[in-house]
């Protein structure tokens, strides 16, 4: 099974920049989908974005899209998640999944989990 590491979250100013990085090994990254989960205190999870494994095909939560762009490098075994001009509501722990068969939009769809890292928007 695919191990995945995220990396990158922390404390970033409304309207600044931030890029996470999930970083796969065991597993080849190339034979799966990725996609960025975010939880927030009190709520539920919820997908952020989806890349299909060559990264021809992307989707995205309606309040980030235009502001948030995923992308992968599959030679480095990585997928990104480029953060602009967030907001305090994106305030979160970030994930990433994988799953070798399909983006799903629920968070049961996939099989192979990060731990999270945590971005906060604030100024």
């Amino acid at each position: 099974q695919v191990q995945l590491v995220e990396s990158g979250g922390g404390l970033v100013q409304p309207g600044n920049s931030l890029k996470l990085s999930c970083v796969a090994s065991e597993l080849p990254l190339e034979y799966y989908f990725v996609g960025w989960f975010r939880q927030a205190p009190g709520k539920e999870r919820e997908m952020v974005s989806c890349i299909s494994t060559s990264g021809a095909i992307t989707n995205y939560l309606d309040s980030v899209a235009g502001r948030f762009t995923i992308s992968r490098d599959n030679t480095k075994n990585t997928a990104y998640l480029e953060m602009n001009s967030p907001m305090p509501e994106d305030t979160a722990v970030y994930y990433c999944a994988a799953d070798a068969l399909k983006c799903y939009d629920f968070a049961e769809g996939f099989g192979s989990w990060g731990q999270g890292t945590q971005v906060s928007v604030s100024s």
